[in-house]
């Protein structure tokens, strides 16, 4: 009867008996908890959480219902607001937890604060300049065709700027809403790479890189595919920006993809002017340039490392950096080829 009531219910739902055994749960509970899928029915060792704990046992002794917070950090983050309920029947006492995510609404209010700020702050520069220019247009330039067409085209730049940032914010908040559902769809890693080198292929040329590419013909992950698109593309048109020879001398990028250990494999290398140390830690944060005016003047907009981290771990995988200066750097992702959580 326990079971089957348990069952209905769309939280997640776990029914702790005495000595904090777990009696039941739901299948929204052995997805939130994968452990419970291997016959563990000990509440410590599925729930390490002493606030929870504490609230159970004072349940079970006799306590009233309380609410608590349970903050998960990995594999991603997750807020939790549980309910902790006593109940009895004739023949023995109970707890029933039950959680309730409040991940979605936390992401999505600190998104919106985030939103606002960066934006404002990113977007003060290029508005700025371009209300300069139109004062210029409307003043000193109304009549010097020369002066007109230069200041139209660095318009349209900064107008291009601010859609390239807008956008990108736009997708890094969508992508952070939904960075605790883990893509279930199956994807041929190789296919996503061979679309991106196709879109890329001229900007390298253009750059005077040679792409060197290795990777199987076919390599199927689960995944979503216009994320990877944006994985790969991001990585291979950043190291042909930064890894481009300034002196206009032929340099080359190596992509590789393989399968280890369960683990899709994706790298590419540079042998660009490389990074210092002390930049490293904070390549993937918003907004964080190494260089701020090559950056922009490359057309970045600061959010590309930041798009990376949060798509590879919405696909529970893990993103590495290596560089030192004058050797280049390589940015590898590796990524669980099946959706097992």
């Amino acid at each position: 009867m326990i079971d089957a009531f348990v069952e209905a219910l769309p939280n997640p739902v776990l029914v702790i008996g005495e000595a904090q055994r777990i009696g039941a749960f739901n299948t929204p509970a052995r997805v939130l908890f994968p452990i419970l899928a291997t016959g563990q029915r000990t509440l410590p060792l599925v729930v390490r959480s002493p606030d929870i704990l504490d609230a159970v046992n004072r349940a079970l002794q006799g306590g009233s219902a309380e609410t608590v917070n349970l903050h998960e950090r990995v594999p991603v983050e997750r807020l939790f607001k549980v309910y902790v309920a006593p109940f009895h029947t004739e023949a023995a006492r109970f707890v029933l937890l039950s959680f309730d995510d409040l991940t979605d609404a936390k992401r999505t209010e600190r998104m919106r604060v985030d939103f606002i700020a960066n934006a404002s702050h990113e977007l003060r520069t290029p508005l700025a300049s371009l209300l300069g220019f139109v004062e210029t247009l409307q003043g000193a330039a109304k009549d010097d065709p020369k002066a007109r067409e230069r200041f139209l085209s660095i318009m349209r730049d900064q107008g291009r700027r601010m859609a390239r940032l807008i956008d990108d914010l736009l997708s890094l908040s969508q992508i952070e809403r939904q960075e605790h559902v883990r893509p279930q769809s199956q994807v041929d890693f190789s296919e996503v790479i061979h679309q991106c080198l196709d879109a890329l292929s001229p900007v390298a040329r253009e750059a005077q890189v040679i792409l060197e590419v290795d990777i199987p013909a076919k390599l199927p992950i689960a995944g979503d595919r216009d994320e990877l698109i944006r994985v790969v593309e991001n990585l291979i048109e950043n190291a042909i920006k930064y890894g481009a020879d300034e002196d206009g001398a032929q340099t080359r990028v190596e992509i590789k993809l393989a399968l280890k250990d369960g683990q899709a494999h994706f790298s590419v290398r540079d042998h660009g002017a490389g990074i210092a140390p002390e930049h490293l830690p904070r390549l993937t944060e918003r907004f964080y340039r190494v260089d701020v005016g090559k950056s922009r003047a490359k057309g970045g907009t600061g959010l590309g490392l930041a798009l990376v981290k949060h798509i590879v771990a919405r696909h529970r995988g893990i993103l590495r950096i290596w560089s030192e200066p004058g050797r280049g750097a390589e940015f590898s992702i590796e990524i669980p080829i099946d959706n097992a959580a």
